[in-house]
């Protein structure tokens, strides 16, 4: 992957674009007179695609404006495919200067993704270093956006450039969960690298993949919450309907009701109420205002 020594990163919409017919000569012909620009040639039915274009965007990003990448659908941009005689997808051209100046077809392994990328990176003077900082960010970004495929394959991308990088292989367990490939994620957890197994981007991960099985067998939220109702002081309903909650994505609430469970008995079940919130504040970002009020609240029980 690749990190550039440019200064300030050009904003994420300068980089990469959709392009058309009509923009190409303003989006590659015009744009790579300054810089290389990747033209990626692709189309929606095309399943290699879905593989390159992720891991091309998270070598662009990374690039951090040392090249630019447009994306030109086939099948709504035939004319230019065929003055370039694009004889099937995916196929990537790179231009610099006004002429194509690279290319190659079919889906390339990250390793010769990088490459290619780092060459162009290198014909446009720039300066290339190994940093993943901006690939991480891309994906954690696409995750969030709710983006789980493309987060998931520029993970694995990441991945296969540093195998022992914590938060690419935490970032694909969480990636799995997200498209309820939870098998997958299980597999990840229990053949972690022994240099990644005592993160904290593990424990993250893992402690999220903890709550999804547990709440698997947790029952349904109005059932529970029906039981809870009917006697506030039934301990086990108060749990279980907290497991629940926080599966169906209620972390809040989940913590508010795990909290009053420990206020009313902290010894209950061996301790059970302390140690399932310190596994859902283990799987909440540090800085997260939920994770961050519930520590406070559990402490000033704890030490009142």
């Amino acid at each position: 992957m690749l990190e550039l020594n440019t200064g300030n990163a050009a904003p994420a919409g300068d980089l990469i674009k959709d392009g058309s017919e009509m923009t190409f000569m303003q989006d590659v012909i015009e744009a790579s007179q300054d810089v290389p620009v990747i033209v990626d040639f692709w189309a929606p039915w095309c399943g290699p695609c879905k593989t390159l274009g992720p891991a091309l965007e998270a070598a662009v990003t990374a690039a951090k404006g040392a090249v630019k990448m447009v994306k030109l659908d086939v099948d709504q941009n035939q004319g230019i495919a065929g003055q370039l005689q694009i004889q099937s997808i995916p196929t990537v051209y790179a231009f610099y200067q006004g002429k194509p100046v690279d290319a190659f077809q079919g889906a390339l392994p990250p390793s010769e993704i990088t490459a290619f990328v780092e060459k162009l990176v290198t014909l446009g003077g720039g300066e290339v270093d190994g940093g993943l900082g901006e690939a991480l960010e891309a994906a954690e970004a696409m995750l969030e956006e709710g983006a789980a495929v493309d987060a998931a394959q520029t993970f694995a991308a990441v991945l296969g450039e540093e195998p022992s990088n914590a938060l690419a292989y935490s970032g694909l367990i969480r990636a799995n969960l997200a498209l309820e490939e939870v098998d997958q994620a299980e597999a990840m957890v229990a053949n972690v690298p022994d240099d990644i197994a005592a993160t904290p981007e593990f424990e993250t991960a893992k402690a999220q993949l903890d709550l999804l099985r547990q709440a698997q067998d947790a029952g349904p939220l109005a059932d529970l919450q029906a039981a809870l109702d009917a006697d506030e002081s039934n301990l086990q309903a108060r749990y279980d309907l907290a497991i629940a909650m926080h599966g169906a994505g209620d972390a809040e609430g989940a913590v508010d009701h795990l909290l009053e469970l420990f206020r009313r008995d902290r010894e209950w079940n061996d301790g059970a109420a302390k140690t399932q919130l310190f596994t859902v504040f283990e799987a909440l970002k540090p800085e997260d205002p939920i994770a961050l009020n519930g520590r406070r609240r559990l402490s000033s029980m704890i030490f009142a």
